[in-house]
């Protein structure tokens, strides 16, 4: 028995030794890859690369070119007079081109922003830092390139300025394309999501009739901050991958950062997601730390070069990094398993809190900083905890930027099929990362390296990252509609890598617990599928539109406009100063030269109450008044717009004039009715009558259509 046993064991060791030698070769009949040279392997993964590269690239530039395409069309760029062109920037994008048209002709270039860091040539009676105030940054480099290229005989300043634009916005299409790529593993969420940004132009982006804005030179960099951060926060990354998505990250910070006046508050979104992200232990948490670090030295080198800039110190970012390493290093020096190391661990929201919020008063008690007082007010209305009569604080409330989405917003993104796919993808997401961090609560680890079959996509940190920041961002769009242009790039991003995952449908088959097919299987025909019927039925209905878009030459001439302006360029005398509204005094500025009293910018709280001031010129106030608001900004023409003084807009509420009467007490409420009651009439409409005492104080010296230019007396005749 023994004998026979042992030989019994022998067989089956000799069986087993043979079936080892087989299973290699076996496994390499299943899986050719693995019987592959590291070599063929290496030069596999390489040509991946490359042309997922050049397919990024190549998108972007295309975008470029459909943007330089579009905007010739719709304006008739190249056969305009330079007057005619500049007539198209309107608005704030008037006042940053006329700076950027300024540095060209300065004879030097120290000498040129040594004029917009002493200007007193714009706004009369104010010398400003309009580098520092206006975020002139992307005109100086702008300027720079131009004259270093040697570009003046080869290309007009106009075209330079806006083909950087362009250009830009093709490296936000590829940053896009990239990071859909990267969370899904597939070129083809690029190209989907390039697909569904185009299509929802309208709601993605504001570069079609406002070029020169600031936001249009800063995304690109916050897209590429944001594909750098995805690949960085990934688990199983290669050392050198990872060291160059670290640098990626800390150029591209601090280069949005010195673009942008609000970017400090987009990172403070940004921040709080990684905040939140670390919290439930959803990523390493030294990775989190390095992003802290690299918000902290951008912050203190753009205040060293934006002129000692003081609203970066009070930023709430700011506040909220330095309390969250503060209270990472309290729980780190505190010994593991005491007492209060776990009540710091439980207090560990309310600790970060409460640092974050002292440190914010305590600097903005001791950094001298101009308050901002009409944007709490602001947001006091904006949220049903007071009311006011305030001018600034209502006509901002009016502002559809400011607003809260309309449903045609979620109507366009629903018929683009973005917004139901983007909802099915969240939902997904989400609950996988709630399940994670349900799973870290009860103190289950994370999995080092998550595999197809596992059907845990919430464990992967870049999605968790980008889970929590959309919800962020969505939340704030939900109360004001201009954010909608930085939260719907980022619907197309998501939504693209969501149907284009395998990933996310095995971890929906997995709680379906699909045993009819095999899961994995059905996983990779629906992520290539899915998108590609999506992808050619938005080719099928939207392809014919856009093309029609590009085919068709659109009028765009303001003729009232462009003789207002050759008016003011030849009659009107050098030391001129001129009082409309904002919106036409930056286009005075850009096309004619001349000083102004007023700029359309919202920063400056004394170019706010200029605004309001200036207004007046269409509230019911006596010709007195109105003169004495004049000659205190040094104004000596004055000019009328018959828009807004016989504006009949959709709200009537929300017309400047109204908005002016509420203000100024000339509207008498009573049971829900509301009556106009002042002792003047409307003096826009007043002054046109040409009968004293108006006639004592303006003199009409041009008038068309749109416009009534007034020269402001300085010798007061009070004969009838």
């Amino acid at each position: 028995m023994e004998e026979g046993a042992a030989d019994l064991r022998q067989r089956k060791k000799q069986n087993c030794t043979e079936t080892d030698k087989m299973a290699p070769d076996e496994r390499n009949k299943e899986n050719p890859n693995l019987g592959r040279s590291p070599k063929y392997v290496l030069f596999q993964r390489f040509a991946k690369l490359f042309f997922g590269c050049v397919a990024a690239v190549t998108s972007g530039m295309m975008y470029a070119v459909y943007l330089s395409t579009y905007h010739e069309r719709k304006f008739w760029f190249s056969s305009r007079q330079e007057l005619e062109r500049e007539i198209t920037f309107q608005g704030d994008s008037a006042i940053y081109y006329s700076f950027y048209k300024e540095l060209l002709k300065a004879p030097s270039f120290e000498r040129g922003v040594y004029e917009l860091t002493h200007n007193n040539k714009t706004v009369s009676l104010r010398t400003i830092n309009a580098v520092q105030q206006m975020t002139l940054y992307p005109e100086l480099i702008a300027s720079v390139l131009y004259q270093a290229s040697g570009s003046e005989e080869v290309i007009e300043p106009v075209y330079f300025y806006i083909g950087i634009v362009f250009g830009l916005q093709g490296i936000y299409m590829a940053a896009l394309f990239v990071t859909s790529w990267v969370m899904s593993g597939t070129w083809l969420a690029g190209m989907l999501t390039i697909a569904w940004f185009i299509i929802n132009r309208t709601d993605t982006t504001r570069i079609d009739y406002s070029i020169p804005l600031r936001e249009n030179w800063a995304l690109p960099y916050f897209a590429c901050q944001v594909a750098a951060l995805t690949g960085y926060l990934k688990n199983n990354i290669h050392s050198s991958a990872e060291r160059f998505c670290y640098l990626l990250v800390s150029a591209s910070t601090y280069t949005f950062m010195m673009m942008w006046e609000y970017s400090h508050y987009l990172l403070f979104v940004q921040a709080v997601s990684l905040f939140l992200l670390d919290s439930f232990a959803l990523v390493q948490t030294d990775k989190v730390h390095e992003v802290y670090k690299i918000y902290l030295f951008s912050l203190f080198l753009g205040y060293l070069l934006q002129f000692e800039n003081p609203s970066l110190l009070v930023s709430p970012l700011l506040s909220l990094v330095a309390a969250l390493m503060l209270s990472k290093c309290l729980q780190m020096n505190m010994k593991k398993g005491t007492f209060i190391s776990r009540m710091l661990k439980i207090m560990y929201f309310y600790l970060v809190f409460t640092i974050s919020v002292t440190m914010n008063f305590l600097l903005k008690t001791f950094v001298p900083h101009k308050e901002n007082e009409h944007v709490l007010k602001f947001l006091e209305v904006k949220f049903g905890l007071n009311t006011t009569k305030n001018f600034t604080v209502n006509w901002l409330l009016c502002q559809e930027s400011l607003q809260t989405p309309s449903q045609d917003f979620f109507l366009r993104l629903t018929q683009s099929s973005l917004l139901p796919f983007y909802i099915l993808v969240l939902i997904i997401c989400l609950s996988s990362v709630t399940q994670v961090i349900f799973r870290r609560i009860s103190g289950e680890p994370l999995k080092e390296k998550i595999t197809l079959d596992d059907g845990r996509i919430g464990e992967r940190p870049e999605i968790a990252y980008h889970v929590i920041h959309t919800m962020l961002m969505g939340s704030l769009a939900m109360m004001l509609e201009g954010i909608k242009y930085l939260w719907t790039p980022y619907m197309c991003m998501l939504a693209a890598f969501g149907v284009c995952s395998p990933e996310l449908w095995m971890t929906l088959f997995k709680w379906l617990r699909l045993r009819a097919v095999h899961p994995i299987l059905l996983a990779l025909i629906l992520s290539m599928a899915v998108p590609s019927i999506i992808g050619f039925s938005l080719w099928k209905e939207y392809f014919p539109r856009i093309m029609t878009e590009l085919s068709e030459l659109q009028e765009f001439y303001d003729s009232d406009t462009v003789e207002l302006m050759m008016w003011v360029k030849r009659q009107a005398p050098v030391a001129a100063v001129f009082a409309g509204s904002p919106h036409l005094m930056g286009m005075i500025k850009l096309c004619t030269g001349w000083m102004v009293t007023s700029l359309p910018l919202y920063n400056d709280v004394d170019l706010l109450q200029r605004n309001e001031n200036i207004y007046q010129i269409y509230s019911k106030r006596s010709a007195e008044d109105i003169y004495k608001i004049l000659t205190s900004y040094k104004a000596t023409y004055l000019i009328i717009e018959d828009s807004i003084c016989n504006e009949v807009g959709p709200v009537k509420g929300c017309r400047v004039k109204d908005l002016l009467d509420i203000a100024n007490g000339h509207v008498v409420c009573d049971e829900g009715d509301s009556y106009a009651y002042s002792k003047y009439g409307r003096f826009c409409h007043e002054i046109k009558m040409n009968y004293s005492p108006y006639v004592n104080y303006f003199t009409r010296v041009y008038w068309n259509r749109s416009y009534f230019v007034y020269k402001i007396n300085t010798v007061i005749s009070f004969q009838s």
